[in-house]
């Protein structure tokens, strides 16, 4: 007889903890494994439930949450959300300066002309994320973000429609995409890096995972 698996949190979240660290403090030395502790658990949960219907496709992610419970998926996102634990910061390839001037531009102001908001006016002033359902920005890694970023012009990552993430990646170059990677991960972060109020920011795009109020990733 195979033995009995213990119900509790610590057993549920084994699978999360061997690549994202036991306080979801991420993998900073690969890059692709980026932290959870302190993100929005909305965000996380509707991560979780994205990967689980296929919308976001990742194998390894895919497996674990496959046959995990509506009530399983929100324990463990209440669990990463609360985790408060010190940022790694990551390398940053060399990037040249003219890059990061546009990597600032798109993050801090937008490009009205491509139709791409600034990242701010989602994320929050300090790109700390918004409760309950906006990520923070400042505090990835460059891989992490570059990779989500072409996921979302490949389509291999995606979200309730309408998708305003899937939206702006499509209007971002690849040039546009390392830009912006680049500086957001070499940002100096905030003395506070909570997530800002629910309702404190007004998403110029509407998005699906806010059920109408605005947009989000």
């Amino acid at each position: 007889m195979a033995p009995a698996v213990p119900d509790t949190l610590q057993q549920r979240i084994a699978a999360c903890v061997a690549c994202h660290g036991g306080h979801g403090e991420g993998s900073p030395g690969s890059g692709f494994f980026p932290r959870l502790a302190g993100k929005p658990a909305g965000y996380l949960r509707r991560q979780l439930m994205d990967f689980q219907n296929g919308l976001r496709q990742y194998a390894p992610m895919e497996y674990t949450v496959r046959g995990l419970s509506p009530d399983y998926l929100h324990e463990i996102a209440e669990y990463f959300a609360a985790q408060q634990v010190p940022y790694t910061r990551s390398p940053l390839p060399p990037v040249p300066a003219q890059a990061m001037q546009r990597g600032e531009q798109l993050v801090t102001l937008g490009d009205a002309a491509r139709g791409v908001p600034a990242c701010a006016r989602c994320h929050g002033n300090q790109l700390t994320g918004v409760q309950p359902d906006i990520p923070g920005l400042v505090g990835l890694p460059y891989d992490y973000i570059s990779a989500q970023l072409g996921a979302w012009r490949t389509h291999t990552r995606a979200t309730v429609a309408p998708d305003c993430m899937a939206e702006v990646a499509a209007r971002l170059g690849e040039s546009d995409i390392t830009a912006v990677s680049a500086w957001l991960s070499s940002r100096e972060l905030p003395a506070d890096m909570h997530a800002q109020p629910a309702g404190s920011v007004r998403p110029p795009l509407h998005c699906g995972v806010l059920a109408g109020n605005g947009a989000g990733t």
